[in-house]
């Protein structure tokens, strides 16, 4: 629309209250060129714009180009257009201008007889309409040329071209039925050039064909040229955008950003490759593909999910990861699901091969605690050099349960935590690439989170590469009947977000698209998609049988030839390899992996620690233990204290007026800074305080934690945020990092994090996490939603054997604490909030922290907590007796409630109404688990 109106201005009548003094001179910044233009006045007349047929509408863009083009140089334009620029800034009308330009240097009186001298000029309407017609062709290319691509491997999914002049006669090849549908789109644009007869959509003819065009700038096809035959310009759009790459961009609203992607993909011979790109590009194809067939043969009755059909994923994940590198990215942090995993272990992340053939075998007790879990869940972490680049890189995989796509914001959390830790504010330093499964990566909504967390300022890792394996079916689902889009990938729009649809049996093109992929993130720190269009050899995995439910498709694969056969004889033929080379490559490999295999004969037991995605170097001894079993008093002087309250209680910015209600606040917390005591706020700010002061970074996250919730202290979506905020906790131990629910029981839609990821997290992949939930738990009558937090469900889900009694030792306390899967306590004044959080610090260990926190208690006169309680010495209470009357006079006691939370001062305020001070003790369990057995 600037562009419109701009041309606009440029060529209609002006209103009479401008004139040429206040016109502006200034073209639109993105079409801005180094040259400084010149602008010659442009006077006022009264004929309508109607007279210019091709002035109205998308016509203007191409006029402004011209004209601009024409300011430049004049020879640079058709004479007629000449002509017609130099009437038009003479002060002819519109109308006149166009119908008979008058010869040049003839003034504007002589017009009318000087039309009938240039009545023999070519006609500029057709002319007009013409190059119009061309720069519509190239835009549709751009926008719909995806929908022709050859993606599909299979050609089940799409079209078949002859070989006609310019593109080739249409014929679908779906079945009658539809059963082969898969995610491509089988809709051909109708105006997309697919035969000769389709110019007249855009008003040409068949005759155009060798006529020349000059170039829009919205296009790189021509090279070094301005002007091509049409014929040419079809021929180099179809290679640019319809062979075995589609590319969907141009609903990114940054135009800058779309000539960069035209650039890549529009200029001829962009996808030349040097032999040394092709032999190590063969090399990684073969790893990738004999490491699956070695595995098949091996154990070919084990479920391993292997890559079968798609095996240029690993060139494309090393593709990336080299052109990252490149670039300066030194720490690569994935997350996938568990198609290919093993594959991405031994070939991208370099897991030692006799480590992973040894999980198959069932025979092997593991040497750690905990349930352990299946070979293609498990991580890795591995620092090594990068052969291409010659330079250190660390990559991590992390891992997963079987929960598809609920790894995405922990991948996430976890590169924005290394980000932070290392200072690389820009992402250049650390990056984190996504896998995806089709059917997941359109179905799942925490994918949608995910994206949207993109860039937000605090959860922002400056763009992440996803790569889709679509092998076009979801276990045993059709696409059409899984999604209502065109492609899974559809769902990246939303954050403009390109997508490079590939076909995965062109290693070359995946290399290329993957390359781009890689500059991309680089150039514009944003989020990036490839679409490995590809299929699956096997079934769902290799016990299933596919042919029950997918008959035709699965009797299509196996006549397909596999991608490494295919590329091996491409380069053979073009002389890049040798037949005995190539041979030689596999048989250098195979070696490579049956030694691997004898070794891991020799593994005894299997060390689950070996997998670990995410470790804290020196936070533990050299084999995985915890330094001691003592945690320090987590009390602070007095002097501290002041001084964070002292802090606590005053504006942080000179000449700053705060609000009228904040600074009662302020004033109140001086006032118990005064008198030595602290509330609730207080007693968390003490806590964060005294962490901050030490070093230690505290993240806070979840509902209204800005503001404060009930002006106690937003990402409201729990399962990503959740999902982030537990990555980021696992990147280092010295971080106190919290998530807050919303009030009651709103984390269930985070449930699959809490139950795959935090609570068994130790048991599965031997990795601790000290990432602390606030969950706000009332009880108040404020609805279903709004009162409990459901603490029932968290302790059912405690490893804390009831029936077992433990020997009772000195350290006994903190050994409970150690032992357990997570801890879950809900205190009842502010010094023991202000302990426990302390404690997840101090302690030599890290295990989730689940707090039910009050809402009435926030204000409660008597839930106050005096520095007596919180000086050196003092540490959290797992269970508070009672220290009233009471307490005092034991034998007089006839009843022992216990109780926890809030309700203690329910109970208290009844106990006194009815006089009962004396006769009912009130006890409060603070640590509901582990059970305090001992206090």
């Amino acid at each position: 629309m600037h562009r419109l109106r701009t041309c606009a201005s440029r060529i209609r009548p002006l209103a009479a209250s401008r004139t040429a003094q206040n016109f502006p001179q200034q073209r639109p910044a993105a079409a801005t060129a180094a040259t400084p233009r010149t602008f010659w006045p442009i006077r006022c007349y009264t004929a309508p714009v109607a007279a210019e047929p091709f002035l109205n509408g998308t016509s203007s863009n191409y006029v402004e180009e011209m004209y601009y083009s024409w300011l430049e140089d004049p020879k640079s334009v058709h004479k007629s257009w000449d002509i017609f620029f130099r009437n038009a800034n003479a002060g002819a009308p519109p109308g006149a201008a166009y119908q008979s330009p008058p010869p040049l240097g003839e003034s504007l009186p002589g017009l009318t007889q000087a039309q009938a001298a240039v009545g023999a000029l070519p006609n500029v309407e057709k002319l007009v309409e013409d190059h119009l017609a061309v720069q519509s062709l190239i835009r549709a290319y751009q926008v719909r040329g995806h929908h022709i691509a050859k993606l599909d491997p299979l050609g089940i999914s799409c079209v078949d071209f002859d070989d006609s002049p310019i593109r080739g006669h249409h014929v679908a090849q779906l079945d009658p039925l539809g059963i082969l549908d898969t995610d491509l789109d089988s809709f051909v644009p109708t105006d997309i050039i697919t035969s000769s007869d389709k110019l007249g959509f855009y008003g040409l003819e068949e005759s155009d064909l060798d006529k020349v065009f000059r170039l829009p700038t919205t296009t790189f096809i021509g090279g070094s040229e301005s002007a091509l035959p049409l014929r040419e310009i079809i021929r180099r759009l179809e290679m640019a955008y319809c062979q075995h790459i589609g590319v969907e961009f141009m609903f990114i609203n940054d135009q800058h950003q779309c000539q960069w992607i035209r650039q890549k993909f529009e200029k001829p011979g962009v996808m030349q490759f040097t032999v040394e790109e092709k032999r190590t590009l063969l090399s990684r194809m073969v790893r990738s593909t004999r490491f699956e067939e070695f595995l098949q043969r091996k154990w070919s009755s084990e479920k391993r999910f292997g890559l079968e059909g798609c095996e240029s994923l690993i060139p494309a994940l090393k593709t990336i990861i080299d052109k990252s590198s490149e670039n300066g990215v030194e720490n690569v942090i994935m997350g996938m699901p568990h198609r290919g995993r093993l594959n991405v272990l031994a070939n991208v992340i370099r897991k030692e091969l006799d480590q992973i053939f040894c999980q198959f075998d069932s025979k092997l007790e593991a040497a750690d605690e905990g349930s352990g879990d299946v070979k293609y869940h498990l991580g890795m972490y591995h620092r090594r050099i990068n052969r291409v680049t010659d330079r250190n890189i660390t990559l991590s995989l992390v891992a997963n349960p079987s929960h598809l796509e609920a790894v995405d914001p922990v991948v996430q959390g976890k590169t924005k935590a290394e980000q932070f830790y290392c200072g690389d504010t820009d992402g250049k330093r650390v990056m984190s690439i996504l896998l995806h499964g089709d059917a997941a990566f359109a179905g799942q909504g925490i994918v949608y989170e995910t994206f949207h967390l993109s860039d937000l300022p605090s959860y922002t890792t400056h763009g992440t590469v996803h790569v889709v394996v679509n092998n076009q079916i979801g276990f045993t689902t059709d696409p059409r009947m899984a999604r209502s889009s065109p492609y899974p990938t559809d769902v990246a729009r939303v954050v403009n977000a390109p997508i490079f649809h590939v076909n995965a049996d062109d290693p070359e093109a995946v290399m290329y698209v993957c390359n781009v992929a890689a500059e991309w993130r680089a150039t514009f720190h944003k989020d990036v998609v490839v679409d490995l269009v590809c299929y699956r050899r096997n079934g769902h995995n290799e016990m299933d049988e596919p042919m029950f439910t997918q008959p035709l498709m699965y009797k299509q694969i196996k006549k397909q030839k596999g991608v490494l056969q295919k590329y091996a004889e491409t380069l053979i033929a073009e002389g890049v390899v040798t037949r005995q080379e190539y041979e030689e490559e596999i048989a250098k490999y195979d070696r490579i992996c049956e030694e691997a295999h004898e070794q891991s004969k020799d593994e005894k037991i299997l060390h689950i620690k070996h997998w670990l995605d995410s470790p804290w170097p020196g936070f533990f001894t050299l084999d995985g233990q915890p330094k001691s079993m003592n945690c320090p008093s987590t009390g602070l002087s007095e002097e501290e204290l002041t001084h964070i309250g002292q802090v606590a209680s005053s504006v942080p910015v000179e000449d700053f007026t705060i609000h009228g209600g904040l600074s009662r606040i302020l004033k109140a917390r001086a006032a118990m800074i005064q008198n030595r005591t602290v509330d609730w706020a207080l007693g968390e700010y003490m806590a964060f305080g005294s962490l901050l002061k030490d070093g230690i970074h505290v993240r806070l996250s979840g509902q209204d934690v800005e503001r404060g919730t009930f002006s106690h202290r937003h990402h409201v979506l729990e399962y990503g945020v959740l999902g982030f905020e537990l990555g980021f906790a696992m990147a280092s131990p010295n971080a106190l990092v919290l998530w807050e629910a919303q009030f009651g029981d709103f984390h269930n839609t985070a449930q699959c994090i809490i139950d795959q990821f935090i609570c068994p997290g130790q048991a599965k992949w031997v990795r601790q996490n000290g990432i602390v939930l606030l969950l706000p738990h009332g009880m108040e009558g404020m609805g279903p939603e709004h009162s409990s937090a459901r603490p029932e469900r968290f302790l059912q889900m405690c490893n804390d054997d009831r029936e077992v009694f433990p020997k009772i030792t000195e350290d006994f306390a903190m050994r409970q604490l150690y032992d357990c899967n997570w801890i879950v306590v809900n205190c009842s004044t502010p010094a023991n909030y202000f302990h426990v959080l302390r404690r997840q610090i101090l302690q030599p260990f890290r295990k989730p922290l689940i707090i039910f926190t009050p809402k009435s208690l926030l204000r409660h006169p008597e839930a106050k907590s005096s520095f007596d309680e919180m000086l050196p010495g003092s540490h959290f209470q797992r269970l508070i007796p009672d220290q009233g009357p009471a307490a005092q006079s034991p034998e007089a006691v006839k009843r022992i409630i216990f109780c926890t939370g809030k309700v203690y001062y329910e109970l208290t305020r009844e106990r006194k109404a009815r006089n009962m001070e004396d006769t009912v003790a009130i006890a409060r369990i603070e640590q509901l688990s582990p059970f305090p057995l001992t206090w």
